[in-house]
């Protein structure tokens, strides 16, 4: 009997969620993500502290911020070494608001992997799903630069990256299963919320069929999960990008695993085509909680990784 990893290959492009080059290694995975909190655990690893080292001593005239940037490449250099696919690497949080900011920041990461021999088509450039990053995500590719829209909590957002013809989204599963737990407290229902009842599967799950219906080329890859059951219930999702630890679960799981995603079975009546511009993706954006606060926590967490990340630079240059 096939492991539910290998089973999952059969319907889904499976994506290592990691920094760690050893774990890429080990699951094979066809792409990669990493984002800012990822990259600050590794470097803090023994293994890839030689890896700021070696950065530093490259670029010793460099500033921070492009410190930083080199090492996002570095690390990217060393996953697509061992993968078939694509890395997804991250514009610096604190420009989520910044369209201008982070379309420049994106070509100084592309302009770095090709400086390094890397094709751009192996590269995603992850941006926030705000509006802000939504446009900039527009202008990338249409200068042929593929990106990866993340933080992703509604369909409004995922509607707006498709009218951006963004090549990627990911929305977030497991931190829209957090809010609603959160808030439900003691009245929450572990068991009636599990598998195709998860509110963050279910999330995915109507982005799916939106895309689906609508015959979008957008790459729907579902990020973010707490347990298997979340990830069997997207078996068939385009992509699904998961921890070395549920990938390892998976690896070690053999009983059946069942395609629950599949454009075939899309229903006869599509819904209704949306049509987002500004004031309406920030109007529904703000009428859903979850989406708006997930969001903003989101930034905030990623924004505060990215700061501790420059700090560590700082110390190791100066030593």
């Amino acid at each position: 009997m096939p492991s539910q990893l290998e089973s999952l290959r059969l319907y889904t492009t499976v994506v290592a969620d990691t920094g760690d080059i050893e774990s890429v290694q080990q699951y094979k995975p066809t792409d990669a993500t990493t984002n800012p909190s990822l990259i600050l655990r590794a470097i803090q690893l023994d293994p890839y502290k030689p890896l700021l080292e070696q950065v530093i001593k490259k670029h010793p005239n460099s500033t921070t911020n492009e410190l930083a940037d080199h090492l996002l490449v570095a690390f990217g250099q060393q996953i697509l070494n061992t993968i078939p696919g694509r890395v997804s690497t991250e514009v610096d949080a604190r420009f989520s608001f910044d369209t201008e900011a982070t379309v420049a920041r994106a070509h100084h990461i592309i302009h770095l992997y090709e400086k390094a021999g890397i094709e751009r088509e192996r590269v995603l450039i992850k941006i926030a799903s705000t509006w802000e990053g939504i446009q900039a995500a527009k202008h990338l590719q249409k200068a042929g630069i593929n990106c990866n829209l993340t933080l992703l909590f509604s369909l409004v957002q995922a509607v707006a990256c498709a009218q951006a013809k963004v090549r990627l989204i990911s929305p977030f599963v497991g931190r829209i299963y957090d809010w609603y737990k959160t808030a439900a407290g003691d009245q929450w229902d572990e068991a009636a919320h599990a598998g195709s009842a998860d509110p963050g599967v279910m999330s995915v799950s109507r982005i799916y069929h939106y895309y689906k219906a609508h015959n979008i080329d957008t790459q729907i890859m579902g990020a973010s999960f707490r347990n298997l059951g979340q990830i069997r219930a997207l078996a068939g999702c385009d992509l699904l990008t998961i921890s070395p630890a549920l990938l390892a679960e998976l690896a070690a799981n053999h009983d059946p695993l069942e395609r629950r995603l599949d454009p075939r079975w899309v229903e006869l009546e599509p819904p209704a085509v949306l049509n987002v511009n500004e004031v309406a993706f920030r109007t529904q954006l703000n009428n859903d909680a979850m989406a708006t606060e997930k969001l903003a926590e989101g930034i905030r967490l990623f924004s505060a990784d990215a700061q501790k990340l420059d700090e560590i630079i700082e110390r190791q240059r100066e030593q």
